[in-house]
């Protein structure tokens, strides 16, 4: 297995955008382990002089640190092993407390991808194995896992979760569509309702929108606040900062209590939406995904750039990230989102329920009674 220590290497390198090619171990001998010349250096350890073989060549081939991904094989005696596409996620995460400019995301970049099909494969077996490892999180029942998707109109969230979930079992997975609050939510609070319909442990919980609406389409359309029955003193200019605020001490209280959150923005340029807009008018079959209000949304796309920009400034932390994945392809959108997610519950060290010794004597007895059971 390749120490963790090893990727921190490469990704070290990675950050100096150089290019490096580990070199070639010596030719050895296979008995005494000494550096082979014209004879072992130690005959009498080694008796077998005519059985000295050249050590396969254990060099990494290529290491391509100008792409975000990196790729290398190595041989070592007669097995390759292969380790291939390892995305870094540094790239898409925003650092606590940084400032971000969106301007400075490329939403078309794709990575070493040029089209979909060069990837299908990897989101198959990435579908495969959040699967696997949601079934794992189902059976111990300790965390749990809410991921949240924002974005502008016509980003593809609903695509993405049709496919990046595709494969998880909806027993343990929930998705809650955030839209226009309720009579009986304008009541409550603005996190009420995201309380209401966080994951149980086990579970995974989808927010397409979420509660961030409160800091994004409320901070563009200030009206909002209106019906919103608040008190005077909780309407003053730092209402955004406390919300900030109120959002990150939330997302804290359920992490600490061992539900992790994920939160990703997919950053997708301002002329897709409309190619998607136009695909939605003149396709039928697409005519009920169009609504009047996403045209009249775009007329305040660079105010909806800054809020999601101080969103991310004010609430990307260690225990609940913020992610900005390029969106303009939609398929290179659903492997970062899907690779991430995966590697996320993997560093949770999951595993199966351990069974007691009384349980498995009982597991004995049971089967000896189904078998001589007669059909």
């Amino acid at each position: 297995m390749i120490g963790k220590s090893f990727f921190t290497r490469l990704h070290s390198l990675n950050q100096r955008n150089i290019r490096h090619q580990i070199p070639h171990f010596a030719s050895t001998c296979w008995h005494c382990k000494s550096e082979k010349k014209i004879v072992c250096r130690k005959p009498n350890l080694c008796p077998k002089e005519d059985k000295l073989k050249k050590k396969p060549d254990n060099r990494v081939k290529k290491l391509d640190f100008s792409q975000n991904y990196l790729q290398f094989s190595f041989k070592f005696f007669r097995s390759t092993f292969r380790v291939v596409n390892i995305m870094n996620h540094t790239p898409f995460l925003v650092k606590p407390g940084k400032a971000v400019k969106l301007s400075d995301y490329d939403p078309t970049f794709t990575g070493k991808y040029k089209k979909a099909e060069d990837c299908a494969e990897k989101l198959q077996k990435s579908v495969q194995k959040m699967a696997k490892l949601q079934d794992i999180l189902y059976a111990q029942n300790t965390y749990g896992l809410l991921i949240i998707i924002q974005a502008m109109d016509a980003a593809g969230k609903d695509s993405a979760v049709k496919h990046v979930f595709s494969g998880v079992n909806p027993q343990g997975c929930t998705v809650q569509n955030f839209k226009s609050p309720s009579a009986l939510e304008l009541d409550r609070d603005y996190l009420w309702r995201a309380h209401m319909d966080m994951p149980e442990r086990g579970g995974i919980g989808i927010f397409n929108r979420s509660y961030y609406e409160e800091v994004l389409i409320a901070r563009v359309h200030p009206q909002i606040l209106d019906k919103q029955q608040l008190p005077d003193e909780a309407k003053h200019k730092h209402i955004w900062r406390d919300r900030f605020e109120q959002i990150n001490a939330f997302e804290k209280h359920f992490v600490q209590n061992g539900i992790l959150v994920l939160k990703f923005f997919l950053n997708v340029s301002k002329g897709e939406p409309k190619k998607r807009f136009l695909e939605r008018i003149e396709n039928p079959d697409k005519n009920w995904k169009f609504a009047l209000s996403d045209v009249e949304e775009r007329k305040h796309w660079n105010k909806y750039q800054h809020a999601y920009e101080e969103v991310f400034k004010h609430t990307s932390t260690k225990y609940a990230p913020w992610y900005i994945v390029p969106a303009d392809n939609k398929w290179f959108t659903r492997i970062v989102l899907s690779d991430i997610i995966n590697d996320t519950l993997e560093k949770l060290h999951l595993r199966y329920p351990e069974v007691s010794e009384e349980h498995k004597k009982a597991l004995l007895l049971a089967k000896e009674e189904l078998l001589q059971e007669k059909d």
